[in-house]
Formats: structure tokens, C-alpha cells, sequence
């Protein structure tokens, strides 16, 4: 299973991204060695995760979310509680 999230940080930021291990990847980020962007901007939690059968099709969403705006995320994670 491949997983595209969305994690809130401690300043109000989100970051987006892909894995096909979502517990193991929000650990590394929780402990500094995910993304660089993650090092800086402490995740507090998996705000919102989608699963994908398929790499590319995860990968795909990635780039579409991350294209969206901070209310744009914060309405997809909103409306997906």
C-alpha cells in the first residue's frame, strides 16, 4: 500500500508527501530525518492520509496537494475527519 499525507507542524504548517510505510515515515519525521522542510517545522500529527494501490498514482496526488493552498489543505483535511 503506498499513502499520500498530510502532516500538521507545530508552527500551523502543513507538509505533503508520500510512503509506503506511513507509521515508520511520520517516526522519521518525528525524529528529525524525514524531509528538510520537517526538520525545521516540527510535525505534530497525520492530519490526513489517502492510500494508493499504486506508486505513481500516489506520487500523482502528492503533486496535486502540494499545489493547493493552506486553506485549500485545511478544507481537504477538514471535510475528511
Amino acid at each position: 500500500m503506498n499513502y499520500v499525507y498530510i502532516l500538521e507542524c507545530e508552527d500551523g504548517s502543513y507538509y505533503t508527501g508520500w510512503t509506503n510505510d506511513l507509521n515508520r515515515r511520520f517516526a522519521m519525521h518525528c525524529k528529525g530525518k524525514g524531509a528538510k522542510y520537517t526538520r525545521t517545522h516540527h510535525p505534530l500529527r497525520i492530519a490526513y492520509f489517502e492510500e494508493f494501490e499504486d506508486r505513481i498514482q500516489a506520487m500523482k496526488r502528492e503533486y496535486e496537494i502540494k499545489q493547493f493552498s493552506h486553506l485549500q489543505k485545511e478544507k481537504l483535511i477538514k471535510e475528511n475527519k
